[in-house]
């Protein structure tokens, strides 16, 4: 599948490796397993986030900007992988949080801190208050004659999504080596642009394997929506075929809500500790490990991979705290 990319401003050590996990697919009960292991893209802990800011820096570079705005939670992945791309690039870099400096203690906003990101709060709980915060902040900055990058919390734009776009190529050239040919491939999905980019290379490619995303925040309906979008969007920009409703698979892995961990995940997560040494979040990457148990026990028989996003400060959080 030849195709013409976007720049990029390397980050990531790739390829990350694809690991067969045969202790913890025993464990789980299921068929062969296969961990695309995106923990380990090398760059700031920032695990699957690292891909999609390759892509995002370029576009800042390229459009003449000289600082990256973004925002989220306190305890975000994205913030602090942002905060260290910016440094890299040496742009400044602008994090907006929902809540307020009161909030306890996160490793992810240390090391934003760290990086040299400078850190404002809305001082509202709501998470869509960043949204409102960035915009505000956008033309703040532009009034002041600077030139803002605004990225959306995760990262999930088009642009974004390239970064699994092409991690999608890399994939279907480690299962063909491997000599592996997966039913499903199972992946947290927050803010969609992962799901988009795997899905938008998926059905370029014309992939038998089904896309099963584990939605740990928005709800089925509304992150199934946005996976289709951010998916045709990306397919666009590289002239490839548009994604329609029928390739996005969307499960519902919330459990009690967005960053509190669930009886599945974490049984999902002891288990992949114990067997394999992987380590997995409790707010994205354990939840989909826990859909993928719920689906081995229904039956599913042929090879699957889970793809592992990261999220080793937020397991160390959560451990801290245990």
């Amino acid at each position: 599948m030849a195709v013409t990319w976007p720049a990029r401003f390397a980050l990531a050590t790739l390829p990350t490796p694809l690991q067969r996990a045969s202790r913890l697919e025993r464990a789980l009960g299921g068929p062969p397993l296969y961990v695309k292991r995106d923990d380990l893209t090398g760059f700031a802990l920032a695990g699957n986030k690292a891909r999609k800011l390759e892509f995002l820096v370029a576009d800042a570079l390229r459009q003449g900007c000289n600082l990256l705005l973004t925002g989220g939670g306190p305890a975000s992945n994205h913030c602090a992988a942002t905060a260290a791309a910016a440094s890299v690039a040496g742009l400044d870099c602008i994090l907006i949080y929902y809540g307020d400096q009161r909030c306890q203690p996160q490793p992810n906003l240390a090391l934003a801190r760290a990086f040299g990101a400078e850190v404002r709060f809305t001082g509202e709980a709501d998470r869509e208050s960043v949204d409102r915060g960035l915009e505000t902040v956008a033309l703040e900055l532009q009034q002041k004659g600077r030139r803002p990058y605004l990225i959306p919390r995760g990262g999930a734009t088009a642009i974004g999504a390239l970064g699994y776009a092409m991690a999608l190529q890399e994939l279907a050239s480690q299962l063909a080596d491997a000599r592996a040919e997966p039913e499903t491939i199972v992946v947290a999905t927050g803010s969609c642009g992962t799901q988009a980019g795997i899905v938008a290379g998926t059905v370029a490619g014309d992939y038998r394997w089904h896309v099963v995303g584990a939605t740990v925040s928005r709800s089925v309906e509304e992150c199934s929506d946005r996976v289709v979008r951010l998916a045709r969007e990306c397919a666009a920009i590289l002239g490839w075929p548009a994604a329609q409703p029928r390739h996005v698979d969307v499960r519902d892995a919330r459990g009690r809500g967005y960053g509190i961990s669930s009886a599945e995940g974490a049984e999902a997560a002891g288990i992949a500790a114990r067997t394999e040494g992987l380590l997995l979040d409790p707010v994205y990457t354990a939840k989909a490990l826990g859909l993928l148990h719920s689906l081995c026990r229904d039956g599913l028989e042929r090879p699957v991979v889970f793809w592992h996003t990261g999220g080793v400060a937020a397991f160390l959080s959560e451990s801290g705290q245990a």
